[in-house]
C-alpha cells in the first residue's frame, strides 16, 4: 500500500464512522449504526497513524546512506554466456 492510498482510505473511513455516528439518527434491534460509526473512526484513525509513522520511517531511511569508498573492492569477471530456453512444442 502506498502511502497516498493508506492516507486516502483512513479519510474514508473517518469521513464515514463519523456520518454514520453523528448525522444518522435510526432505531435498530440488535444493530447500532452509531457504535459501527465510532468502530469506523477509530479505524481510520489508526490506519492514518501507522501510515505516517511507517510513511516517515521509509523517508527517512530512504535518503540516508552510507558509503565506504576505501574499502571496496571491484572483481572483474568475465561475461555470463547467453542461455538459450528450449521449450517442447506439443
Amino acid at each position: 500500500m502506498t502511502r497516498i492510498t493508506g492516507i486516502g482510505t483512513s479519510l474514508v473511513l473517518l469521513a464515514a464512522g463519523a456520518i454514520m455516528a453523528f448525522a444518522v439518527n435510526t432505531q435498530t434491534s440488535g444493530f447500532n449504526v452509531n457504535t459501527v460509526g465510532w468502530i469506523l473512526m477509530a479505524v481510520g484513525a489508526l490506519g492514518l497513524i501507522v501510515t505516517l509513522i511507517v510513511a516517515s520511517a521509509t523517508a527517512t531511511s530512504a535518503g540516508s546512506s552510507v558509503v565506504d569508498r576505501g574499502t571496496t573492492t571491484v572483481v572483474e569477471r568475465e561475461p555470463v554466456p547467453e542461455r538459450i530456453l528450449e521449450r517442447d512444442r506439443y
